[in-house]
């Protein structure tokens, strides 16, 4: 099967007066249709910076080489115009501050439904009908009203979740997730977590996931790839990545997280009981 978004030896480098700091430094990996690949690792790691080099969202005092390819066709190099058609309808993205992706003087209704007509044939009354129903599943009380507000009168976490709802919404080929349950509630997280799950498996999905979080990586990817100081530490399955990884950084960022992750399978076990 081949891969719907892949990276080949990609480097990324910041360009000051006189050098250049390398941040990513030849990052391969791959994510073939229906498969969750979980980019795992801590700030400065490398993760976003990765992604965001092959979406063309990095500015232009970044010097990006190697490969990128979606659906087999090269990325890097296209226009920027190219690449902003892309993003929202073939490849979904969902960034870590939803606060810069809304515009504070729109109501969240308009700017949801302008996302929706952009990208499909919906009359007035589909996108109302699919807007509210996509505020539901996301986790979100009375959607008429929240419709109605500003970004302003929402919180982080409920703007978070209106953006992975309109991400998922548009059933793109590629979904990126970018740290997308940080400013989430445990138990609203096994919910959009398991919207993930959903999605990917409705309609043979590629994803990637990326998260410093191993408790989130570990309950929607099929496989992890571990950044460590912009290069590939490891890769592998969870049980893999938790039982038998070689890498000694990943085994310390395994060790940090352990504690956590027992409470958080916890939370995750109560809350299954609970539809049982």
């Amino acid at each position: 099967m081949k891969p719907v978004f892949e990276l080949e030896g990609l480097r990324v480098s910041l360009r000051q007066r006189h050098k250049k700091t390398e941040l990513v430094r030849g990052v391969s990996l791959a994510v073939e249709p229906g498969e969750c690949l979980g980019i795992l690792g801590e700030s400065g790691s490398g993760k976003s910076m990765s992604i965001k080099a092959s979406m063309g969202l990095l500015d232009k005092g970044f010097c990006v080489s190697g490969s990128a390819r979606f659906e087999g066709q090269e990325l890097l190099g296209r226009s920027p115009e190219e690449l902003r058609r892309l993003r929202g309808k073939k490849v979904g993205i969902v960034l870590q501050n939803p606060m810069t992706c809304f515009d504070p003087l729109y109501r969240v209704g308009y700017q949801i439904a302008e996302t929706f007509a952009a990208h499909n044939d919906w009359n007035a009354g589909e996108i109302r009908r699919r807007s509210l129903k996509m505020l539901e599943k996301m986790c979100i009380r009375s959607p008429e009203e929240t419709l109605e507000k500003y970004p302003h009168q929402l919180s982080g976490g409920m703007l978070q979740r209106i953006m992975i709802g309109i991400a998922v919404s548009m059933t793109p080929k590629l979904l990126i997730a970018d740290e997308p349950t940080t400013a989430i509630d445990a138990i609203t997280q096994f919910e959009i977590l398991n919207e993930f799950l959903r999605v990917k498996k409705e309609h043979q999905m590629a994803m990637i996931f990326i998260s410093h979080d191993l408790n989130a990586i570990s309950r929607v990817a099929d496989r992890i790839v571990v950044l460590n100081q912009g290069q590939v530490a490891d890769q592998g399955d969870f049980y893999h990545i938790l039982h038998h990884a070689s890498d000694p950084y990943t085994r310390l960022l395994v060790e940090k997280r352990a504690a956590v992750m027992e409470r958080y399978q916890g939370i995750l076990e109560e809350k299954e009981a609970s539809y049982a």
